[in-house]
């Protein structure tokens, strides 16, 4: 069984998409996943499977449409990979809730830094690897800044990468 983190889109944030943890949990373990567990209400799930992630992804994503009666986006990830995106920032001098790690379906499009409108409150977008890191040196409350790329993704600060990476890493010993 291997470990996989999933991140879904546009729940519980901006009083859309509300799901209860517990019912996430749940439909989780109704498909057939075991080691399922949340973390914060913003849909952070890990889970155990032998999958490959994009079979995770699609089974939950089915799942939740169900649940939902819409399309919920599910971005599947593995620890090494989380880990790799913490490792990789590049504002870690930053206070971790001023940094968003946005996941995305794939790699950045190749004019991704191109479409960002500037909203001169000193942000600041960098690519990694299927991720957008952006510093928001005021706060992301008060920003207007617009990153087309990040549109299909789903953004945690960089605080909640590093706890779910802390959760992936002690489901395995050594």
């Amino acid at each position: 069984m291997s470990t996989h983190i999933a991140l879904l889109r546009a729940v519980n944030v901006g009083g859309t998409g509300k799901l209860p943890m517990a019912d996430l949990r749940r439909l989780a373990q109704d498909v057939g996943f075991t080691g399922v567990e949340t973390y914060i209400a913003s849909g952070n799930l890990l889970l155990e499977s032998d999958d490959e992630e994009a079979t995770v992804g699609r089974r939950l994503e089915r799942a939740l449409g169900a649940y939902a009666g819409r399309p919920v986006g599910v971005l599947v990830r593995s620890p090494g990979e989380l880990r790799r995106v913490l490792d990789a920032n590049p504002f870690d001098e930053a206070p971790g809730n001023r940094v968003a790690v946005v996941f995305l379906p794939g790699a950045a499009p190749s004019d991704a830094l191109d479409t960002v409108s500037r909203a001169d409150d000193g942000e600041v977008v960098h690519l990694g690897e299927r991720v957008l890191y952006v510093h928001y040196p005021n706060g992301m409350g008060r920003s207007r800044l617009r990153v087309p790329a990040a549109a299909q993704g789903t953004a945690r600060n960089v605080n909640t990468v590093a706890r779910l990476v802390a959760l992936a890493e002690a489901r395995t010993p050594g």
